[in-house]
C-alpha cells in the first residue's frame, strides 16, 4: 500500500526535477534588495548548485544536504549574502529530506506567492539579497504550526561558541 509520505516524496522529486529544468527565475523586476549583484557576479560568488537554487529558484534533491544531520547549536545564514536566517533552536526533523524550521529570525526572510508547477505555495527568500530558500507550509510543529522547508545549499551553518 502506498503511504501519503511516499506520494509526497514522489511528487516532490518530480517537482524538484522540473524546477531544476526550469532555470528562468521569477523574481519580480519591481523587487529591490539591499544586496544586488549582476548575474556574472552571482555566478562567480556561488557554486553552480547554489546559483541554480538561490538565483534560479530550483530545488535540491531531498536528503542531499549535510545540514539535515546538523544538530549542533548555532545559526543558519543565507549562502548568498550571509544574513542570519534561522536559529538551530527552531530546527526540527520534518521527515521531508530538507532542513526544516518552525520560525525564522526576526526580519530575516520574506515571502511571495509561488504558482510554479500549478501548485499554490508560499516561497521563502532572503529579505536582503532575494535568494530563494525554499517554501513555508502550514503543517509544522507548535508553537507556530509552520514548516519552513529550506534548501540546504541555500544555507550556511555557523556553530555557536561554547
Amino acid at each position: 500500500m502506498t503511504t501519503r509520505r511516499e506520494i509526497l516524496f514522489t511528487a516532490t522529486r518530480s517537482a524538484a526535477a522540473l524546477a531544476a529544468i526550469s532555470l528562468t527565475g521569477r523574481a519580480s523586476a519591481a523587487e529591490t534588495f539591499e544586496v544586488n549583484l549582476t548575474d556574472a557576479q552571482w555566478r562567480a560568488k556561488l557554486t553552480p548548485q547554489q546559483y541554480t537554487v538561490l538565483r534560479r529558484e530550483a530545488t535540491e534533491y531531498p536528503g542531499s544536504s549535510p545540514l539535515n544531520k546538523e544538530n549542533r547549536a548555532g545559526t543558519y545564514a543565507c549562502a548568498g549574502c550571509a544574513l542570519p536566517l534561522f536559529s538551530s533552536r527552531t530546527k526540527f526533523e520534518s521527515g521531508t529530506g530538507w532542513p526544516s524550521f518552525w520560525k525564522p529570525l526576526e526580519n530575516a526572510v520574506a515571502t511571495r506567492k509561488d504558482g510554479m508547477l500549478g501548485m499554490a505555495r508560499t516561497e521563502v527568500h532572503c529579505r536582503r539579497c532575494g535568494g530563494h530558500m525554499g517554501h513555508v507550509f502550514a503543517d509544522g510543529p507548535r508553537p507556530t504550526g509552520l514548516r519552513y522547508c529550506m534548501n540546504g545549499v541555500s544555507l550556511t551553518f555557523t556553530p555557536q561558541n561554547t
